[in-house]
């Protein structure tokens, strides 16, 4: 069965050879069964790593670079964006965010003619406004729309500066030299909007005062409202706006009273900071790695092999810890198909930046990389 849809992949995609690699300026990547990957590849500051495993039916992860000119403007500002959409509900909030947001970053960078954590914030609330107009706009003819969200997690690199904006669960971290001990230390630079932290919890309380069942305990899971684990997100309609909230949603969104005001929001966390001469690389990553793997596991990983391919051998290493906690062989896991393989791991996106002071400090025009996230659902979506 297995040979019978690889040959049939081959024949849609006929201009590519062994494992579907995509050759020349913006390369795009190769598959190996539910395993997507581009091992290496130049940004404007260093190396990039980066893969995709899918795990759910639809593959509900989005991932994203695009390096060079950050602007509408060819004059600049330079330097690399990296997006890791994690979808929740169905595809189509990553989609959406992996065709939008890189643009409405150019066009706000554009207008301040400078890259900064307000031109982030302004981009990601134009593409959450975008996706809920759809919303309403399919919400006649295609209702359960209105139940389907992404977590965004972005970084910047641009001007000598490191930028990271977060909605949800998803996590970059950094990898920093101890020059006194020659160690690689993990340095977490984004903040998490899960209903599993304490203080998330205790936020949504100050923002929900009269309602005492604002986070409820669910199977041994925090979730908001009883229905998901985090507070933030992309899309999720059903949460945000009392309209979408009807019978017209399957049973299981639905609440058993209404609300004046949004569960849940889009609003960014974002952080910002100069690079460091020690500052190695960068991790970004879904939670379908770090539910695995740790903040300083991850980056000893990456610090004790080699730059091509560390992004898939991360998400291997990750897998090898689902097989090893599940008493199976990592060969049966991998024999386990989507969908059915849910149930043992998320879909784990992985992208790992590597920094070259060098390049960091320098302001020439570079050649563009551009790899968006579309390509990734054709490939794995329907093997």
């Amino acid at each position: 069965m297995l040979s019978l849809l690889i040959n049939w992949l081959r024949a849609c995609w006929k201009p590519f050879s062994n494992l579907y690699p995509w050759e020349g300026p913006g390369a795009f990547g190769r598959q190996d069964g539910l395993l997507w990957y581009k091992d290496s590849g130049q940004h404007v500051n260093g190396e990039f790593s980066m893969a995709v495993m899918q795990a759910n039916r639809l593959l509900e992860d989005q991932i994203q670079i695009e390096s060079g000119s950050l602007s509408s403007l060819d004059s600049g500002p330079f330097g690399t964006f990296v997006g890791v959409y994690d979808g929740h509900g169905g595809p189509e909030a990553a989609q959406y965010i992996a065709n939008h947001l890189f643009n409405h970053i150019k066009k706000f960078t554009a207008e301040q003619k400078s890259m900064s954590g307000d031109v982030i914030k302004k981009a990601i609330q134009a593409t959450e406004d975008g996706f809920l107009a759809l919303v309403s706009t399919e919400w006649p003819v295609k209702p359960q729309l209105a139940a389907v969200g992404s977590c965004c997690l972005i970084g910047v690199v641009c001007g000598g500066k490191i930028y990271v904006a977060n909605i949800g669960d998803s996590r970059a971290v950094l990898g920093r030299l101890v020059r006194a001990t020659a160690e690689v230390l993990a340095i977490q630079i984004s903040a998490e909007h899960s209903a599993s932290i304490e203080s998330v919890r205790q936020e949504l309380h100050a923002l929900h005062p009269d309602d005492s069942q604002i986070v409820i305990l669910k199977h041994n899971v925090w979730r908001v409202k009883g229905l998901i684990q985090i507070s933030r997100s992309i899309g999720d309609a059903y949460l945000k706006k009392a309209e979408f909230h009807t019978d017209r949603l399957y049973a299981k969104f639905r609440l058993r009273e209404t609300f004046n005001m949004p569960i849940i929001s889009a609003m960014p966390s974002i952080s910002e900071q100069n690079v460091h001469p020690d500052d190695l690389f960068l991790i970004f990553a879904s939670d379908g790695l770090w539910d695995h793997i740790s903040n300083q596991d991850a980056v000893s990983f990456v610090q004790n092999h080699q730059h091509k391919g560390v992004a898939r051998m991360l998400v291997k290493a990750a897998l090898k810890i689902v097989a090893k906690r599940r008493e199976m062989r990592y060969s049966d896991l991998q024999k386990i198909d989507r969908g059915i393989r849910r149930h043992f791991h998320d879909d784990i996106t992985v992208i790992v930046l590597f920094l070259d002071s060098n390049l960091v400090s320098t302001a020439l025009k570079p050649n563009p990389c551009s790899i968006p996230a579309g390509g990734i659902s054709h490939a794995l979506h329907y093997t």
